[in-house]
């Protein structure tokens, strides 16, 4: 009796840990951005997921980035296409398809905050959000739009970057090569946590890619078998990409037998992990040092703006004092013109009287000298 009262207080302790790393885990739910080249299975797999997240009872919460898709084989909860209509973008600013889909893009991403404040009502209800991009690749991912879409998601929740190769396309190692680098471009392009979907597994293994991420001399030798102005190219670049496919999550994919689904989204539990301790901070002390960045920029524009006034008040007061000196001397000119008339007025007027008393003085005379004629 007593060995057992002794033995009974540790599973509580077993349960308290349990709790505590269960509470570590992200409560939030979980963005998935699903980004490839056109062709690559992106909308399948998007169909793939979404069937094997019902099936565990869990459905996804869908959003379609794509406003040129014609159909849909899954049910999405919010659909660019009911905001921006895609044809009527092309009439009206005379665009062609690709940038008929940036600027429906561009003019999505302007109420992109009613879309966050939607997914804050449904973060309680949702494990997973996903989200469909356009085919065309480039469009989202170097358009403004992409950037805004990206950072609001990374800054409020916990947000993977999924990129979907085509595996018997990247079978050739020159193909292969220019995806891994399209790859690097997102991943230092947006900071976040990165897989890469090798798909269409059911038609090629997906053991040649990643054979040649971990044997540099075994992708060498593939390279050799090419005969391009390219390979040499290729050669210098498998150098460098080296350590980046050493930090890389990969995972074979079909979208049409369900194979690598549960690979997958363990990957997507690491990446979670991954984010919650290391990209979150950096996000973090990035979007500081951004901020940061900003204010200097505006305090020094205001401090030039500042001197400027400044400068243009002092210019202002030289001139206005340059004004009152030079008014002030055409004054004194006046004044002395008006002293100078003055004074010959006064001349004037002496000569007058002199002139006259003359002439009074000879009249005298001569009236006094007729006078004593006149007497005699």
């Amino acid at each position: 009796m007593e060995t057992e009262s002794t033995a009974s207080p540790p599973p509580p302790t077993t349960t308290t840990t349990t709790t505590t790393d269960a509470s570590t885990e992200p409560k939030l739910p979980v963005c998935i951005l699903v980004l490839g080249m056109a062709g690559s299975g992106k909308t399948t797999f998007m169909q793939r997921i979404n069937a094997y997240l019902h099936s565990e009872q869990t459905p996804p919460y869908i959003v379609n980035l794509d406003p040129a898709v014609h159909e849909l084989p899954y049910p999405c909860n919010v659909d660019i296409r009911d905001t921006v209509n895609y044809k009527q973008v092309m009439k009206q600013y005379r665009l062609g398809p690709n940038g008929a889909i940036v600027t429906s893009l561009n003019l999505f991403s302007t109420t992109f905050d009613q879309l966050l404040s939607i997914l804050n009502k449904n973060q309680t209800k949702y494990n997973y959000f996903l989200f469909d991009t356009p085919g065309q690749i480039e469009v989202f991912t170097w358009s403004a739009s992409g950037t805004i879409i990206t950072e609001a998601l990374g800054a409020t929740y916990p947000t993977i970057i999924v990129y979907i190769m085509d595996t018997p396309r990247s079978s050739n190692p020159i193909t292969f090569m220019s995806n891994m680098l399209y790859a690097v471009s997102i991943l230092y392009k947006y900071r976040l946590p990165f897989i890469i979907v090798l798909n269409k597994t059911d038609i090629i293994h997906h053991r040649f890619a990643l054979e040649w991420m971990n044997d540099f001399e075994l992708f060498q030798s593939a390279i050799e078998q090419e005969h391009s102005y390219s390979t040499d190219l290729c050669r210098s670049l498998s150098l460098v990409l080296d350590e980046f496919y050493s930090n890389l999550r990969c995972v074979g994919f079909s979208s049409m037998t369900g194979d690598g689904c549960k690979e997958f989204f363990d990957a997507i539990h690491d990446a979670c992990h991954e984010y919650e301790h290391v990209y979150k901070v950096e996000y973090q002390k990035w979007q500081e040092k951004k901020s940061k960045r900003e204010n200097d920029r505006r305090e020094k524009d205001l401090k030039r703006l500042k001197e400027d006034l400044s400068g243009e008040q002092s210019l202002i007061g030289e001139k206005r004092i340059r004004y009152d000196d030079i008014h002030k001397d055409e004054e004194t000119d006046d004044d002395d013109d008006d002293d100078d008339d003055d004074d010959d007025d006064e001349h004037k007027d002496e000569d007058d009287f002199e002139r006259e008393n003359e002439s009074f003085k000879r009249y005298i005379s001569k009236h006094a000298s007729n006078t004593t004629t006149m007497d005699a």
